[in-house]
C-alpha cells in the first residue's frame, strides 16, 4: 500500500495532519531548519515539554504534543551527521523512519509527515537520504494498514526533485 505516500512543497508546520516530524538534534530543545520552524510555531510549551524528554540518541525518536501547531503532535528524531557514509549512517537514518512510525503506530496516528530528516546542516546527500526515507516507509507501510498518509514534506526545488524520483515506482 506504498500509495498512501505523497510529496508536498509545503511549510511543514502549517499541515493539519496527526503528527509532523521535527529533525531534531539531541537536546530537543531547538535548533535551525526544520526544528527552529517547528519550536517557532509550536511556541514555548513544546520546549518545556522537550526539556521533559531528557534529550534523544541519534536515531531515536520521542512525541510531544504539537501545542501551537495544527498537527496534533510532534516526533522528535534525530538525524546522522553525514560522515563519508563509513560511520552507519544510512542505518541510522532508517532508524528515524522506524522508530517514528513505529511511535505514531503505538499512539494510533494515521497521517503523518516527515521533512528531508539529515540533509540540511547534517549533509546527509539528498539522493541517498531520500531513497532510504522511501523505502523505509513503504516497507512500514506494507506491514502496517492502519496509516493513512504519509507526507514527504519538501522544502526547495532540489528536495521536491530528488522525492519525486525516490517515489519513482511506489505510487
Amino acid at each position: 500500500m506504498p500509495h498512501r505516500m505523497t510529496l508536498l512543497e509545503t511549510d511543514i508546520t502549517a499541515l493539519d495532519v496527526d503528527a509532523i516530524v521535527n529533525a531534531a538534534n539531541e537536546s530537543l530543545l531547538g535548533g535551525g531548519g526544520v526544528d527552529g520552524a517547528i519550536h517557532r510555531a509550536a511556541g514555548p510549551g513544546l520546549l518545556d515539554e522537550c526539556r521533559a524528554l531528557g534529550g534523544c540518541p541519534t536515531g531515536g525518536a520521542k512525541i510531544t504534543a504539537g501545542h501551537n501547531l495544527t498537527a496534533r503532535h510532534v516526533i522528535h528524531t534525530v538525524g546522522p551527521i553525514w560522515d563519508g557514509g563509513t560511520a552507519g549512517e544510512d542505518d541510522l537514518l532508517r532508524d528515524c523512519y522506524r522508530n517514528s512510525m513505529a511511535l505514531a503506530a503505538d499512539s494510533a496516528l494515521r497521517t503523518i509527515a516527515f521533512p528531508a530528516i539529515s540533509t540540511g546542516v547534517y549533509r546527509f546527500p539528498i539522493l541517498r537520504a531520500t531513497k532510504i526515507a522511501v523505502e523505509t516507509v513503504a516497507e512500514i507501510l506494507r506491514a502496517n494498514p492502519d496509516f493513512e498518509t504519509v507526507i514527504f514534506c519538501c522544502f526547495g526545488a532540489d528536495v521536491t526533485a530528488a522525492y519525486t524520483d525516490a517515489l519513482t515506482g511506489y505510487r
